[in-house]
């Protein structure tokens, strides 16, 4: 494919996964000779995430304070609208997303031209498919989309999302700080942009921790089910 493409991996305290994470995508770039640049934007991490990443020749965008998954995506979103890259791939940087997926995002984008791509579990319900707990509230946020937009993402907290030129414009200028998965999918059908999901395989966390635990998933829901709203109300 003749498009530019850049994959973001935003970081924080992934010294655990970002050597093996990093390694995987040469592995997988000399496999498939799929042109693409790799960027960190480590989100003022306190372990060796950033020293590590550098020594595997990788750029890196080292945030002076952290900003949180909201703001170190929007830093990287910034870097792909300046460098004009035609394509922007959200991974995380813990390792759930497996860099030989990737490839199915492409295979979407190529075959649809859709604005938004997201790599989603819960179409084929392969590989790993997260907590019993998260499973209710990602249907439930399924709901809740659907409802506020009328259109069904099954895996709408994904963070593995392909964006296009114009969307990638969107969210360089506005994109949610603390909830931006769920919230971004109000933004870009608000927008009109068009957006499928694709069967992938994910698997478990390969280092670091999860911010999100089971004793503050409902609080988690009831915050992210008034973001939604707002981002919908808003003008």
């Amino acid at each position: 494919m003749n498009e530019k493409i850049l994959v973001i991996l935003p970081c924080f305290n992934e010294a655990d996964s970002i050597i093996h994470l990093i390694e995987e995508f040469i592995a997988f770039k000399v496999e498939t000779a799929i042109q693409f640049d790799i960027l960190v934007i480590n989100d003022c991490s306190t372990d060796k995430t950033s020293l590590l990443a550098k020594s595997a020749k990788v750029p890196v965008i080292d945030l002076s304070i952290n900003l949180g998954i909201g703001g170190a995506m929007q830093t990287g979103f910034k870097y792909a609208l300046q460098n004009k890259y035609d394509l922007a791939v959200q991974m995380d940087g813990d390792g759930q997303h497996p860099p030989r997926e990737f490839q199915k995002l492409l295979n979407g984008y190529q075959l649809t031209k859709q604005n938004i791509i997201i790599g989603s579990r819960f179409i084929d319900n392969e590989g790993f498919q997260s907590s019993f707990l998260r499973r209710v509230g990602i249907k439930y946020f399924h709901w809740l989309n659907r409802l506020l937009t009328g259109k069904s993402i099954y895996d709408i907290t994904s963070g593995f999302r392909l964006l296009d030129q114009s969307a990638i414009a969107l969210v360089a200028a506005n994109y949610p700080d603390e909830y931006p998965e769920p919230e971004t999918l109000i933004l870009f059908s608000k927008a009109g942009f068009s957006i499928m999901e694709v069967p992938v395989i994910m698997r478990e966390r390969q280092g670091g921790k999860s911010s999100i635990t089971n004793f503050s998933q409902l609080y988690y829901m009831l915050k992210v089910t008034l973001a939604m709203i707002f981002s919908k109300i808003r003008k």
